[in-house]
């Protein structure tokens, strides 16, 4: 039988317990787990902001989870792109973009490759939008630019 292989792309920015869990339920679907650590360029590009973790030590954090057997960095945003780089098997996405027309476009995208994408809930008790606000309320309420926006 082939080795089904995995990818889970993500900020992975404030590193918790959601993340952990995304990652946990990814490993559960596949075989060889590579989770895809988005470049700080791009998230600005897409969010406005830059992450609070810089690449390199989001990376490394992601890299000595339990589940994960290889990091790249994501810097590319077409993920048909990345799939050709690392020829993946099964895509994993928060539920947040099923039924929607990036979603959907995704989906189509990566079923003409054969890739399946699997959606996974976000942990609704946690978020990196939660700790952001959190840390700004702790520095006096202030909401910096690294602090500010949404991210999960």
């Amino acid at each position: 039988m082939a080795r089904r292989v995995g990818y889970a792309p993500g900020a992975y920015d404030l590193f918790h317990v959601g993340h952990l869990n995304i990652l946990r339920r990814a490993r559960e679907h596949c075989d060889f787990l590579i989770a895809g650590v988005v470049s700080d360029e791009m998230l600005e590009q897409a969010r406005g902001r830059r992450p609070v973790v810089p690449l390199v030590e989001r990376m490394e954090i992601v890299e000595h989870i339990a589940f994960v057997d290889a990091v790249h960095a994501e810097v590319v945003p077409d993920k048909l792109e990345t799939w050709r780089e690392l020829q993946f098997d099964v895509f994993f996405k928060g539920d947040d973009w099923r039924g929607t027309p990036k979603g959907e476009a995704l989906e189509r995208r990566f079923a003409e490759v054969g890739v399946e994408v699997v959606y996974f809930p976000y942990t609704l008790q946690t978020s990196s939008t939660a700790l952001r606000r959190a840390l700004a309320t702790l520095s006096g309420g202030t909401s910096s630019p690294e602090l500010a926006g949404s991210s999960r």
